[in-house]
């Protein structure tokens, strides 16, 4: 109920909200603080002790903006999100349903994540006849856990967890139904998915293969949620291309792009990546390298 009452409010004054949060998390509680600093030192040593203070700092005024902005999923209009997150280039993503293709949609922990949901409003398809969807891990929490499946499915959205997400796919393509699914890859993978590991923000790091198995074994087009932030409350995102034919592509070739595009853009507004994730952890050693180290 409290959350309810908070979404209702409009955005400058949950703006406000966030102003308060952040120094009581970023000060006070100091949440992750110690890793989001490592983090940052570590991925950008060329850059001097302030400016890497203030990627800090932005990172977690950015970190309670995206609470807030996530609550406001609750009760928000189609308008305000249409003008709030606009996306570009949406004929990609259109030629491919077009083309009776369904497409895995890249995207990373990056801007306003949970926002990205909102691409149906700019489709000409209706997800009467497209099933528009994300990849999720369950939350321990049972309560959050149906609250934020609760907040994805406002953009009439499907939500596939992790585990069952391909046998889910290929149930859809039995039934006729091309798929567009968000897969967020930039997460530490499981200890048995340390293959593909490449220098990423100055880390060896491995990366999330299964998004591209998926992709190779349906035979999926593959494509890039290319999000920035515009002003505070306002993004952009662009839908890139990285491949129309997937199951012709080289070994870790659509991952590793991904992780490329996803880099340049972090490097970009480095304050925009979730920095309190754990991402180096595990050591890994360089066993696969890309084509671009």
């Amino acid at each position: 109920m409290f959350l309810h009452c908070m979404a209702i409010l409009p955005l400058p004054l949950l703006y406000c909200i966030s102003d308060v949060l952040y120094l009581f998390i970023y000060h006070i509680i100091r949440y992750r603080r110690k890793i989001a600093e490592k983090n940052i030192d570590e991925a950008f040593p060329e850059k001097s002790e302030k400016e890497r203070r203030k990627i800090t700092k932005d990172f977690y005024r950015h970190f309670t903006d995206i609470f807030v902005e996530t609550i406001k999923l609750l009760h928000v209009s189609d308008e305000e999100m249409r003008r709030r997150i606009v996306f570009r280039n949406m004929e990609e993503l259109d030629k491919s349903i077009e083309q009776g293709r369904s497409v895995v949609m890249y995207a990373g922990h990056f801007c306003n994540w949970e926002w990205l949901s909102s691409i149906t409003l700019w489709s000409r398809f209706s997800t009467d006849t497209i099933r528009f969807g994300q990849v999720y891990r369950p939350l321990r929490n049972k309560w959050f856990d149906r609250f934020f499946l609760e907040l994805r499915k406002r953009f009439n959205s499907h939500s596939y967890p992790m585990k069952t997400v391909l046998r889910d796919l290929i149930s859809a393509r039995r039934d006729n139904k091309i798929t567009v699914t968000g897969f967020i890859s930039d997460q530490r993978p499981g200890r048995n998915d340390n293959d593909n590991v490449i220098m990423f923000l100055n880390h060896y790091t491995a990366f999330i293969t299964g998004s591209e198995v998926i992709a190779k074994k349906m035979d999926m087009d593959v494509l890039f949620f290319d999000v920035r932030l515009i002003k505070r409350g306002y993004y952009e995102c662009n839908v890139h291309v990285i491949s129309r034919n997937a199951k012709d592509t080289a070994q870790y070739e659509l991952t590793n792009c991904y992780a490329r595009l996803l880099e340049k853009r972090i490097q970009e507004q480095p304050a925009m990546w979730l920095w309190t994730h754990n991402r180096w952890s595990r050591n890994v050693s360089p066993k696969q390298t890309d084509q671009h180290e």
